[in-house]
């Protein structure tokens, strides 16, 4: 799955653009999601909580523009693909500063659009992290990002996808620990369960809900080194040590 946020301060714009974001998906069959956002603030905070893979993102925006919204999302995201929209050619300049994908004037051609998203969408894929899934009646291929939580549940060893799907698997839970890892936004909170932190919505001192809403456990012994595990991920700094 592939999720696109497109933010823009005219609604009109962003439902003309929505509707041929869904020409070109129904076109090319990429399986994508899009969110619509009017300012930057709520783009950023949608991304924190559940990143996206592809951003088109208008520059000349009230409060927060554009541009420091691009780099806002750099502070904490390296990856994810950046396109300008904009009616305004004199800004093309600065989109390199974030390292902008491209840059495409308003209005926008479809052809254009549809051309800068197939060689972005390939870039994605190409770069995502995939996990092979034995499971009981098929082997699945599955993009870490998909993965909500893993949960063991009895001889069963339980993945939960964000598009609601779940899969079971026969391998022991220890397999699963050491490739679902904090490197990848993953942490182990109890001994059932692996959650991936980038689609967790809240949390308390005892317990995770994720964005599906789910209520997961936290063990005793993993309360303190949850949280600081949590906003190394969040805020890019998977790598260090907690």
């Amino acid at each position: 799955m592939i999720r696109i946020a497109l933010c823009d301060d005219s609604p009109v714009f962003l439902h003309q653009t929505k509707s041929m974001l869904h020409q070109w998906d129904t076109s090319a069959g990429h399986n994508v999601t899009t969110e619509l956002f009017e300012d930057g603030d709520a783009l950023l905070s949608a991304h924190t909580k559940n990143p996206f893979d592809i951003i088109l993102l208008d520059i000349v925006m009230p409060l927060l523009n554009g541009i420091d919204t691009a780099k806002e999302l750099r502070q904490k995201d390296k990856n994810v693909k950046i396109v300008f929209l904009t009616s305004s050619p004199e800004f093309a300049l600065e989109g390199y500063s974030v390292k902008a994908s491209n840059y495409l004037l308003k209005p926008v051609n479809p052809d254009a659009l549809f051309s800068c998203l197939d060689e972005l969408v390939a870039e994605v894929q190409n770069n995502t992290k995939c996990i092979v899934i034995k499971g009981l009646d098929a082997t699945h291929r599955i993009s870490l990002s998909d993965i909500t939580y893993v949960e063991s549940q009895l001889k069963h060893i339980m993945f939960f996808l964000a598009d609601n799907r779940t899969i079971a698997s026969l391998e022991p839970f220890y397999v699963y620990e050491d490739i679902l890892t904090l490197d990848d936004g993953f942490f182990k909170c109890h001994r059932s369960y692996i959650v991936n932190i980038h689609h967790i919505d809240n949390y308390s001192h005892s317990e995770i809900v994720m964005h599906c809403g789910r209520h997961i456990p936290i063990s005793r012994s993993c309360q303190k080194s949850f949280e600081p595990a949590y906003f190394r991920v969040i805020f890019g700094k998977v790598g260090d040590d907690i």
